[in-house]
């Protein structure tokens, strides 16, 4: 029942305004950990367009596998993009994105809570170069 609920499962309230706003001045890419039709519920909930979406079924594996990222690189590599990976989760984003080159962008929403939440201990340092604590403070900062 959790892996078909994901299409009904609520936007955080800040998203969908920041990711308007920094689709003003950024490309919009997604890597994404669920399928193309339970990205389709959650992205009608945010009402933004993605320039690129990247899914399992495409990539054949799940975050945090390197592969995943390989695929990113490929294809903004193919496009003559930088990356800037924005993500909360340490360690299904942020350790293999920085393996694999990115520079990051924590968002850390828990910063008044300890622990990890819903995602494993990264188990290694990872230290992200930027860190808001909500994607509105980063579409403050990043496009303003």
């Amino acid at each position: 029942r959790l892996g078909t609920s994901v299409p009904d499962w609520p936007a955080f309230p800040d998203s969908t305004e920041a990711l308007r706003r920094l689709s003003t001045r950024f490309k919009l890419i997604i890597l994404s950990n669920v399928d193309k039709i339970s990205f389709a519920g959650s992205n009608a909930r945010l009402g933004v367009g993605f320039d690129r979406r990247i899914t399992p079924e495409e990539v054949g594996s799940y975050k945090p596998a390197a592969r995943n990222f390989e695929v990113l690189k490929e294809y903004a590599d193919s496009q003559g993009l930088k990356v800037l990976h924005v993500a909360q989760s340490l360690f299904h984003d942020h350790v293999p994105a920085a393996r694999a080159g990115f520079q990051g962008v924590w968002i850390n929403r828990r910063h008044t809570r300890p622990g990890w939440g819903a995602t494993p201990d990264p188990g290694v340092g990872v230290r992200p170069d930027w860190t808001f604590n909500s994607m509105a403070e980063f579409a403050d900062a990043a496009a303003p």
